[in-house]
């Protein structure tokens, strides 16, 4: 019989006793790293250590400056120096409100940043406020570091793809009944309808949808502003007021078909603001279309079974930007088409996986981040190819290596332990459970 080993521990004088036992060297069919996955999915299932639904209700800064001190930041990090540049440019040129309202804003957003109850829905929230200083701002940008508005580019394009002006040929024939299907979507819904999208995804999508979405969509307007910017373009109303005489920034903007609608509810919504608007010539890309179309996709992957739905929103959008004279139809594919690149982006990137047995959110113990593998897996094992989220992610950096599992750090269990160093020896009781995981 073999005798019993005493060992030593290095902190402490104590003895203890371990009878040397060994296992035979049995060859384990499935691959170490597949082990290591399904063995942690299946102790999170048992005893997980925090809820990925959680909300932080944390009014404590030292909490985000100890987030802050454990991040690990990455390339993606940069993303807060783009958003600092572009909002210290807008400020910078703006001419209202003063210093003092100026250094206030900034004041509380940055409070609101420091409080982890109320950070939590200001960082992603970062791009959408930025895109909005800067695009009210863009009107105080002097002329002369303006480039040249382009007005003949848009009605010949149109021409050459469709053959004819569709934003004419739908405004040809106005209707009370049709300026109002019109004012609906473009008017009311555009505006108000990313906090209602984003709510429905909040409740019943993956936990960490609604700040890739709102990161989405921020970045994709910031863009769309700095396009216009560089390439400046007039709109279909304007090449009905003034033909194709040559436009200047000295010009105002126009309501176009909307101010029908303020004449018919005898009311002053829309003429003022949009013709003091700060981009009068920002026809491409159209966002209208750009915001509608990524509302769509985001709805689509969230909610399949409301895709047909979503994607009558978008067309509907399409309809009514040009029917009301404010977007040409190539504005509206180029909006489009930068809202579904953004889009896949996205989904590839950082957007969790939905789960068709999962209702609300809270019923969600894991979340997988990016494309399901292309390649299948036998026995149904399609998710041995994925890493599981089990803990709150790190909200400063959508994408890093903090906030997504990409397997590039060694997974450690409750003990602290390195998988990595597991033999199948030391690791067969695991096993043992992982087989009852498999079969089931």
């Amino acid at each position: 019989m073999t005798e019993p080993i005493t060992y030593f521990r290095a902190d402490s004088p104590t003895a203890f006793t371990k009878m040397p036992f060994s296992w035979p060297s049995l060859p384990n069919p499935i691959p170490r790293r597949y082990r290591r996955r399904l063995r942690s999915k299946f102790r999170s299932s048992q005893s997980p250590a925090s809820s990925i639904t959680d909300i932080e209700t944390s009014f404590n800064p030292a909490d985000t400056i100890r987030a802050l001190r454990t991040h690990r930041w990455s390339v993606y990090d940069a993303q807060y120096l783009f958003l600092i540049m572009i909002g210290i440019f807008s400020l910078s040129i703006s001419q209202a409100p003063g210093p003092l309202m100026k250094t206030g804003a900034a004041s509380l957003m940055m409070l609101a940043l420091l409080m982890p109850v109320t950070r939590q829905f200001f960082l992603p929230f970062l791009p959408i406020l930025t895109w909005l200083v800067f695009f009210f701002n863009a009107r105080f940008i002097p002329a002369e570091y303006r480039p040249h508005i382009w007005v003949k580019v848009l009605p010949a394009l149109e021409n050459i793809f469709y053959g004819a002006n569709l934003s004419n040929i739908l405004s040809a024939h106005q209707h009370v009944v049709l300026d109002v299907l019109a004012w609906l979507p473009y008017g009311i819904l555009h505006f108000g309808g990313p906090a209602v999208w984003a709510a429905v995804m909040f409740l019943f999508g993956a936990p960490g949808t609604v700040p890739v979405f709102a990161r989405t969509f921020g970045y994709l307007n910031i863009i769309g502003v700095m396009i216009q910017l560089i390439f400046p373009c007039s709109p279909p109303w304007y090449e009905n007021m003034y033909g194709l005489a040559p436009a200047n920034y000295s010009m105002q903007g126009s309501p176009a078909g909307l101010a029908r609608i303020d004449k018919l509810f005898g009311i002053d919504l829309y003429t003022t603001n949009f013709t003091a608007s700060p981009l009068v010539f920002g026809a491409f890309p159209s966002l209208h279309s750009g915001n509608a179309v990524l509302e769509a996709l985001f709805m689509s992957h969230c909610f399949p079974k409301l895709k047909p739905f979503v994607i009558t929103y978008a067309m509907w959008m399409w309809w009514a930007t040009m029917y009301l004279s404010h977007h040409y139809a190539v504005d509206l594919v180029g909006g489009g088409l930068m809202a579904a690149i953004a889009f896949y982006i996205a989904k590839t990137n950082f957007l969790p996986r939905v789960q068709m047995d999962k209702v609300f959110r809270w019923d969600y113990d894991y979340v997988e981040i990016g494309d399901a593998p292309s390649g299948g897996y036998e026995y149904g094992l399609t998710t041995l190819d994925t890493d599981f989220r089990n803990d709150s992610s790190d909200e400063w950096t959508v994408g890093s290596s903090s906030s997504i599992s990409s397997g590039s750090r060694t997974p450690v269990d409750e003990a602290q332990s390195s998988w990595e160093g597991e033999t199948l020896a030391s690791s067969q009781g695991s096993d043992t459970e992982l087989a009852e995981v498999v079969v089931r």
